[in-house]
């Protein structure tokens, strides 16, 4: 569809939602977007767009053979992504050091589990990168319950990821990697 068959498109519905009771569009939120992709090559000013907490804009991909090309798709939106590392900073469960591992895994996964499946189904790397961030929170709850980690960074981060391979389900973000490794060493 051409830029200016898309500006007929957008009054066309414009006219439309006036007849269906005064409605109009808002005119930030409803914008033409170009949607470059490899075989596509014009031009505009506008290329990315955000929706239901989704960023969609031209990103690289590798195609089977290995080789790369363009596509238009969605990921874990910027802004959502700060609500989710908010979130977290809000809950403070790295200040509960009378909990247990357990029930810091109750505690977190009715959150980030849903944040997990919703943003994990479309480029998984970019949600699992904000939602590591419940990592470095276990770090710092470890290093506040256990002397013994107290002094070393290194040393808890180690004893995180013994429990990660032993215990692979007990947190959500922790699931869906695990998931998505065991495929990938199916395929591969």
């Amino acid at each position: 569809m051409s830029e200016q068959q898309a500006c007929r498109v957008k009054e066309a519905i414009a006219r439309r939602l006036a007849e269906c009771g005064g409605l109009q569009l808002h005119p930030d939120k409803t914008r033409i977007v170009y949607c470059k992709q490899t075989g596509r090559y014009g031009r505009h000013d506008t290329v990315t767009f955000d929706f239901l907490g989704y960023t969609f804009k031209p990103r690289m991909a590798i195609q089977k053979g290995g080789a790369l090309f363009t596509t238009f798709s969605p990921a874990i939106s910027g802004s959502s992504a700060k609500a989710i590392r908010q979130e977290l900073r809000r809950m403070r469960f790295h200040l509960r050091s009378d909990l247990s591992f357990k029930d810091i895994a109750k505690l977190i996964n009715v959150k980030v589990g849903p944040w997990a499946v919703y943003f994990g189904r479309f480029r998984p790397s970019e949600a699992a990168h904000v939602l590591s961030h419940v990592d470095q929170y276990l770090v710092r709850w470890a290093r506040r319950k256990y002397k013994h980690l107290r002094r070393s960074p290194r040393r808890a981060w180690e004893t995180l990821k013994k429990i990660m391979r032993s215990y692979p389900g007990l947190f959500a973000h922790w699931k869906r990697n695990a998931l998505r490794r065991s495929a990938a060493a199916r395929a591969g």
